[in-house]
């Protein structure tokens, strides 16, 4: 790698931010194009980054960005962009990709076949029944609160929903609201399924595989999808993460590693599907008195790319030439990888547009204050990425749901914590409309107090 490497990453977002950062660090790499990247990713970079505006529905689209630029190797990030086969037609147009095929990653695009899959390969999930029919469901759950009153489950859109397809209820009635809401999806409800809810500490894990069976693991982060204080109200895209997993033990990771990542990798090469990319699981550790740890994990979700918001916390532990790893990945080499973490405790909250994730289409165009401010105040523990900003006349602007991540990092999460939110008190929107989630990284908290 003499020649300095043009990349380019597609998807936007905070992950495609903190995606596009972990190549800036690579020394064999000048320049980065972000297909599908806001303002903010491309504002007052190391390197030449260049955001562009793209749809990542629109395959045609990327495409012709990647032969404008014809780019050295090129990263997808984005769930719509992976299952829309772009990286496939890329590929066949003679570029270095690292993407799932299409074929691989029906892992996310597809819950049902996903559902079957982990079953056949023995990944454990909760028990599941897929519909086409809202009568067939309303049958199902006459008899399933039948006999369990107090049964909750989880409705699940099929297809991709944005984060948003998997909505909890708690009772007959509830339920068939939550399938009228799924289906009212369109497409990516038509198939819906219901799942029996699982209870226990959720997790998310992702790893880089290389097609041939090879994968590697990145440090184990949480998730908060849901749009209030301790896991109430709608379900989100994400509102903010936390990574590593204080719970998360190397005993726990083994067994995460065997029973998820081992047997999807194991299921893959036994149905003759090469897996090249990322692959996330975003699990739960069910409490079981048989197992030696006390937990059995289990897949809530799989997803063929990176998470938002886990990624913005995960990716900026890596110690590796991030380039190198996943160019390696793409050729099918990390055998010669070791995957290395720099131990730091990472939490990060989500600025979110008042009213999201309903209409919050009023916060459009107005005006957000204190982004340079926190750059400068907090430099060194703090890492802003972008998601929904746009900027003008030298001013941001809310152009979006999710706006921005705010990321401290400290070997102390207690810091980290009292860091991060001491940030996010220094940045608002016009007309008090920025909303975040005070709560990130509770459950760490809990479990840190009770270990004293």
């Amino acid at each position: 790698m003499d020649r300095k490497l043009k990349v380019m990453v597609v998807g936007g977002g905070g992950r495609g931010h903190a995606v596009s950062e972990k190549h800036e660090e690579s020394e064999h790499v000048g320049s980065i194009i972000v297909a599908g990247g806001d303002d903010f990713t491309s504002y007052e970079r190391k390197k030449e980054v260049i955001s562009i505006p793209c749809g990542m529905r629109d395959h045609v689209a990327i495409c012709n960005i990647a032969e404008a630029y014809r780019p050295d190797f090129i990263e997808f990030t984005q769930d719509d962009a992976v299952a829309g086969g772009a990286g496939d037609m890329l590929r066949e147009q003679g570029f270095l990709v690292l993407c799932p095929s299409r074929k691989a990653s029906r892992f996310e695009w597809d819950k049902a076949w996903a559902r079957r899959f982990m079953a056949r390969h023995h990944i454990p999930a909760p028990d599941f029944s897929v519909f086409t029919a809202q009568r067939r469901a309303e049958r199902y759950l006459h008899g399933l609160y039948a006999d369990e009153p107090d049964a909750v489950v989880f409705v699940k859109a099929a297809g991709l929903a944005a984060g948003k397809g998997s909505l909890k209820a708690a009772s007959s009635k509830q339920t068939m609201q939550r399938i009228r809401q799924v289906r009212a999806l369109g497409p990516a409800g038509k198939v819906f399924l219901i799942e029996r809810a699982l209870f226990g500490r959720e997790f998310s894990g992702t790893i880089i595989a290389d097609g041939t069976g090879e994968y590697r693991v990145f440090a184990y982060s949480t998730d908060h999808k849901r749009a209030l204080p301790f896991d109430e109200g709608e379900q989100t895209g994400g509102t903010g993460a936390t990574s590593p997993v204080p719970m998360i033990a190397s005993a726990i990771a083994t067994q995460i590693d065997a029973y998820l990542f081992g047997n999807a990798m194991d299921g893959f090469s036994d149905e003759g599907i090469p897996y090249a990319g990322a692959l996330c699981f975003n699990g739960i550790l069910v409490k079981d008195d048989e197992s030696p740890t006390g937990y059995m994990p289990h897949c809530i979700e799989g997803n063929a790319r990176h998470d938002d918001p886990e990624s913005q916390v995960v990716l900026p532990g890596v110690q590796n030439d991030y380039t190198e790893m996943v160019i390696a990945a793409a050729i099918g080499k990390l055998c010669d990888i070791t995957l290395q973490h720099d131990g730091l405790y990472r939490v990060g909250v989500v600025g979110v547009s008042r009213g999201y994730p309903g209409d919050y289409h009023a916060v459009i165009g107005k005006r957000v204050f204190g982004l340079e401010e926190v750059r400068k105040k907090f430099r060194g523990r703090v890492r802003i990425y972008g998601g929904g900003l746009a900027r003008q006349d030298k001013h941001w602007y809310a152009n979006g749901g999710r706006l921005f991540t705010v990321v401290a990092e400290d070997k102390d999460p207690w810091r980290a914590f009292e860091t991060v939110y001491a940030a996010m008190a220094r940045l608002y929107i016009e007309g008090n409309n920025l909303f975040w989630r005070h709560d990130i990284g509770w459950q760490d908290k809990e479990f840190l107090l009770a270990r004293g």
